[in-house]
């Protein structure tokens, strides 16, 4: 008893009661910090910010109208507009036009000289309050503040990326993927979807070119990556395609093809197949005459038509080999056709052949098409001699 007295007085203390309250302050503050940067948070902390640098603009201007112009009420408007949800952004609009009347009032009429409250300037300050409203209003509708908007997008890039990540292999086998997307953007409609099954013996990857390019693909190419990665393993080889000629045939979108290759390759014996959906044929390096030989299977475009067939294409890659999966934008553009493309990419490729393929797939996009406005993507895969 005395002891559990001891303890309860000991916790009952000034110092014990402080470090709970300042660990339920340091908890809340944390909460509500988060809250506001994903947009469920109050943002009265932004609307009083903005409403006190209101009278402090129209301070300044009436102080030294020359150095601070009527004009710079359009400041907290447009930081407004970014922040505040169109509710808060109306109550600071009708103090920016109390300041602007006040300034009207205590400046001498605009015709006396210059740094004078003008029609333009209130033109100005209105045009950048009506679309201030217009984005707050947008961006209402759609649920996502600015502050998350783009984290959002940070987050897309970043799972298509994470989604396309090859898994590793046994010794002996070397695997490296290259994607560039098109016009310098983060986001792309090629993606690569890769996973080792049969207990870790098979190599599956699938690697997609969606219909479009740059972000307009960026969202079908994330989704489609999870639907592909969900597929990948769970269906026997020769049922992905059909499954996701099926998975595409459903979305019903106007834009809604896409082109895809499917390699299945048996990490022990090295012999694999490749099954395709309209996409460009393979490569394959044979060390043996040191010449590139195409793989091509024969299958339709994903998303056309439903009952599609995919018939594989079989080989075997020996020690020393190379296989190169690539998409159309790397080989085939406005100026160049396939053959041509294709022969400019083996060409540059036989310069590793002997330094072995390592890093290669970044520098062969970077000398085949590095100003193509296309998605770009290359897969090599070699076993080594």
């Amino acid at each position: 008893m005395a002891a559990g007295r001891k303890r309860r007085s000991a916790a009952d203390t000034f110092t014990a009661r402080m470090k709970k309250q300042f660990h339920r302050a340091r908890i809340g503050l944390r909460k509500a910090a988060v809250d506001w940067f994903r947009g469920d948070g109050s943002d009265w902390i932004a609307f009083v910010a903005l409403l006190l640098t209101i009278p402090l603009i129209a301070s300044l201007t009436l102080a030294n109208a020359v150095w601070f112009t009527p004009a710079a009420l359009v400041l907290p408007i447009v930081a407004g507009g970014l922040l505040l949800r169109p509710a808060s952004l109306l109550a600071l609009y009708a103090a920016a036009a109390t300041a602007l009347i006040v300034e009207a009032l205590a400046l001498r009429p605009y015709p006396d000289g210059f740094a004078r409250v003008t029609p333009g300037v209130v033109l100005v300050v209105a045009a950048c309050g009506f679309v201030g409203l217009m984005v707050a209003q947008f961006r209402s509708r759609v649920g996502v503040p600015w502050r998350r908007g783009g984290t959002m997008l940070f987050d897309l890039r970043e799972r298509i990326r994470a989604q396309s990540a090859l898994p590793d292999l046994p010794a002996g086998w070397h695997r490296e993927m290259a994607l560039r997307p098109a016009g310098g953007q983060s986001f792309s409609g090629d993606f690569v979807v890769a996973a080792r099954t049969n207990e870790g013996r098979t190599l599956e990857v699938v690697l997609t070119d969606v219909s479009g390019k740059g972000m307009d693909a960026g969202s079908r190419a994330l989704l489609l990556s999870g639907a592909f990665g969900g597929l990948l393993g769970s269906l026997p080889p020769h049922a992905f395609l059909p499954a996701a000629n099926g998975y595409l045939l459903r979305q019903d979108w106007e834009e809604g093809f896409a082109t895809s290759i499917h390699l299945v390759l048996d990490l022990e014996s090295g012999d694999y197949e490749l099954y395709s959906a309209g996409h460009p044929p393979g490569l394959q390096l044979c060390a043996g005459t040191g010449r590139w030989e195409e793989k091509t299977a024969e299958g339709p475009l994903l998303g056309v038509y439903d009952g599609a067939s995919f018939d594989p294409c079989k080989g075997s890659l020996r020690p020393g080999d190379v296989l190169m999966l690539f998409t159309d934008g790397l080989v085939e553009t406005a100026e160049r056709d396939l053959v041509e493309g294709i022969d400019r990419l083996t060409g540059e490729a036989d310069r590793y052949v002997v330094g072995g393929f390592q890093g290669a797939a970044w520098h062969l996009i970077e000398a085949v098409a590095k100003d193509v406005n296309d998605d770009r993507a290359l897969l090599l895969i070699s076993r080594a001699a």
